[in-house]
């Protein structure tokens, strides 16, 4: 008796899991240049050497709101880091 084999040679690009294999590196490949078309076409804008002096300035005027207003805040940001309130509660400021 003589066994015949139903398989015969077909190309490498034929096969379905060749493609399945090939399709995660190129995949990757593709989100790479996608991801550094973003970076160059969406620069930054660049800063004044003394933007963080002008915004420090302008936190303290009275429209951008005084820092002490996040008085509250700071509070409970201190009490779910320890867990131990505070002896005194802070007031929120007048206005």
């Amino acid at each position: 008796m003589q066994q015949e084999d139903s398989t015969e040679a077909r190309p490498w690009w034929q096969f379905g899991h060749v493609w399945l294999v090939i399709s995660g590196p190129a995949i990757v490949v593709v989100a790479g240049f996608i991801t550094l078309y973003l970076a160059v076409s969406g620069m930054d804008p660049v800063l004044d050497k003394d933007y963080y002096r002008k915004e420090a300035q302008a936190s303290k005027t009275p429209e951008k709101g005084n820092p002490s207003s996040l008085a509250p805040a700071t509070q409970a940001r201190n009490h779910a880091a320890t867990g131990v309130p505070q002896k005194e509660p802070i007031a929120p400021p007048a206005k």
